[in-house]
């Protein structure tokens, strides 16, 4: 039972390290909170602590893009479309940008002042800056 609970936790953690976190580099931050991302990703904050303007963009699907959304926003793929659906029929947000592939991420947060994404961990990350999560 012990070697499955550690089997199953060293999996779970495998899972969450393959996301990382992309920016394009106009953002000065090289680290961020965890809630910030929270914050970022459920459009109720636009900034970073440092001041920098942030644009979300999300994977369309994909093992990364539940990783990302079980770690770090807290909600399923249908309850995040329906959230951003509320605060577009209110006129308090609009939908984040989505992409079907980390390449087409990666190339729009490359060319996009303030965009911030998440990718499965991917070789080619040219153009964009890794941020850590602290």
């Amino acid at each position: 039972m012990k070697n499955l609970l550690a089997f199953f936790l060293v999996g779970v953690s495998a899972c969450f390290a393959e996301v990382v976190i992309v920016a394009n580099p106009s953002v000065k931050a090289t680290a961020v909170s965890a809630d910030e991302l929270k914050q970022v990703f459920l459009g109720s904050k636009a900034t970073l602590g440092d001041g920098s303007a942030v644009e979300p963009v999300l994977a369309q699907s994909g093992a990364a893009h539940e990783a990302f959304l079980k770690a770090y926003v807290g909600k399923s793929d249908p309850a995040l479309r329906n959230h951003f659906k509320s605060l577009v029929f209110t006129g308090k947000g609009s939908m984040p940008k989505s992409f079907a592939t980390d390449a087409e991420i990666v190339a729009f947060v490359a060319k996009t002042k303030g965009a911030i994404g998440y990718l499965a961990a991917a070789p080619s990350t040219g153009g964009v800056k890794l941020l850590t999560v602290k």
